[in-house]
């Protein structure tokens, strides 16, 4: 497999030329927007999706991605554009897994172009503008921002999203049920919502209440405050949002909050899991548990998390890929695939830190 990686480095004009979307960014970048097309894109928004709708997704989805592999490719050479908002450990685990199934499956007939944003949502659009444009046979979109950015781009080229949470939220289908009618399908990183919910009771019994930290402008980070939000005040909890615009942003609004409050949640954010050091910084000295939306960002100054493999993630994405690039798979009418399963973890040093003590069906992770 030919790989080419590189920093996309782009001048103002190109950032302006695009029309945007907000969207959080990091702290180099704090005006950073998310660049649509000439066409136009909608502002993502919440979803209300049932509970049994997304698990029946989730079944068939799998039972999709699990099936039988690729055709013979023979001659055939493909190129594959991978667009990842930032940097940070979930995100990178999910490309890893991506480049290596492919590598595995289609060794030298494909080429992957991997590009990061650095965080910039406008730089997404630049980056899958010039996918468009050298007439890439698939692009790979790693976070929300990246995936409405391709959206944006093409009606034409199958486009695959990773770490994407809800797909709903992420494309404004209100009555979106698995599949997106588009050329969009791929992944997503939902870990069930109502069990990190009862994390945060099993680990805080006397919760009274809890802090919801999450960049405003990150539409799925969104979408799982409101469902978390939605458990807490079926178990007669009180909680408060805590949202913050960047980086910059960041430490002050952690710091206004670990006052008031008996936990902190983190959802999968992009923005905080590219900063958790600077949560850390104040929330261990308070003794605050942070229950994070995924594993790296609990490894880097969270206690506790309901874990997915993002690396398996990316290489379930990856078998979708190979479906429609090999066997002529239709991207519009492919469920959209959850991860298959999960587990409880926690941070043995913040726990120690803080002086919780963990139940036995949680692995300690160092």
């Amino acid at each position: 497999m030919k790989k080419v990686k590189k920093l996309t480095i782009v001048s103002m004009t190109a950032i302006l030329a695009a029309s945007s979307l907000a969207a959080c960014g990091s702290s180099s970048t704090p005006n950073a927007t998310t660049a649509a097309a000439a066409a136009g894109t909608t502002v993502a928004s919440e979803t209300t999706a049932s509970n049994e709708s997304t698990s029946a997704a989730k079944e068939s989805s799998q039972a999709a991605v699990e099936s039988g592999g690729a055709k013979t490719v023979g001659d055939k050479k493909f190129k594959v554009g991978i667009c990842q908002l930032v940097q940070h450990n979930a995100l990178d685990a999910a490309t890893k897994g991506f480049e290596e199934t492919l590598e595995k499956e289609l060794g030298d007939n494909v080429t992957i172009d991997l590009q990061n944003a650095q965080g910039d949502s406008a730089t997404c659009a630049t980056i899958v503008n010039g996918f468009v444009s050298n007439e890439y046979d698939l692009i790979m979109a790693n976070a929300t921002p990246a995936l409405q950015a391709a959206v944006s781009a093409t009606t034409d080229i199958p486009i695959l999203g990773t770490s994407v949470t809800d797909y709903g939220t992420a494309l404004n289908m209100s009555n979106f049920s698995g599949t997106t009618g588009i050329n969009v399908s791929g992944t997503s990183d939902l870990a069930p919502l109502d069990q990190q919910e009862d994390m945060i009771l099993e680990l805080v019994p006397d919760v009274k209440k809890v802090g919801i930290l999450y960049c405003s402008a990150e539409a799925n980070s969104k979408f799982q405050a409101t469902q978390i939000e939605k458990y807490l005040d079926e178990d007669g909890v009180q909680y408060q949002e805590y949202t913050f615009s960047d980086s910059n942003d960041l430490q002050s609004v952690v710091t206004s909050a670990v006052g008031n409050i008996d936990a902190l949640y983190i959802p999968t954010d992009n923005t905080a899991a590219s900063n958790m050091t600077v949560v850390n910084n104040v929330t261990e000295p308070a003794k605050i548990p942070v229950i994070c939306g995924e594993e790296n960002m609990m490894k880097s100054g969270g206690l506790a998390t309901l874990s997915i493999s993002y690396y398996d993630l990316g290489a379930a994405t990856a078998k979708q890929a190979i479906d429609i690039l090999v066997n002529g798979a239709d991207v519009s009418t492919m469920e959209i695939a959850y991860a298959s399963a999960t587990t409880k973890e926690y941070n043995k040093k913040y726990a120690d830190a803080i002086g919780i003590t963990i139940p036995s069906d949680y692995t300690a992770v160092e």
